[in-house]
């Protein structure tokens, strides 16, 4: 049972994961957000940034199993989530950055439509947008990001956030 206010936010975030809304994160959720994200921006699988992505969420999917998946069934339920991986990262969130950093960076690479190493606002709020975040937060949270104005935004930006709104404090 989810009891404090930290915990009623940590696992409405659950969805953000949970791809196909089956009520548990799988290998599957990883692998369907990287090919969505490869779709959205046009990219092939087979190229070393679509290789580089599933080999992110791959990596990703690992380290949130080995933290959450309690009962070693290969899915994580939303009570797994809330008390097994967050719980547990909630003091060391640079933890759960290291666990994403692959993914993000794959995924930066893929949106990354012109090579500098940085996206635009929007399409950051694109790839927000692709992972299941509401189109109108989408916008305002890819806004947020981009800190100095510039209207770009970098892996720097983007994995210390990732981590934050995971690993939040009350």
């Amino acid at each position: 049972m989810v009891s404090t206010e930290y915990e009623r936010r940590i696992a409405a975030r659950f969805a953000t994961f949970d791809q196909d809304g089956n009520g548990y994160i799988d290998r599957g959720d990883f692998v369907a957000a990287a090919k969505a994200l490869l779709a959205e921006f046009t990219v092939t699988a087979r190229s070393g940034e679509g290789q580089a992505l599933y080999a992110g969420a791959e990596a990703f999917w690992q380290g949130m199993a080995g933290i959450a998946d309690r009962d070693g069934d290969q899915r994580i339920t939303r009570e797994e989530f809330v008390t097994g991986a967050v719980k547990r990262l909630r003091d060391n969130p640079d933890r759960f950055a290291e666990i994403a950093r692959p993914f993000l960076h794959a995924a930066l690479a893929v949106a990354d439509t012109d090579g500098d190493g940085r996206l635009t606002v929007t399409d950051t709020a694109r790839v927000l947008r692709v992972l299941r975040v509401p189109e109108q937060l989408a916008g305002t949270i890819a806004a947020a990001l981009d800190a100095d104005g510039d209207g770009r935004i970098g892996e720097a930006d983007i994995v210390p956030a990732f981590a934050r709104y995971f690993t939040v404090p009350e």
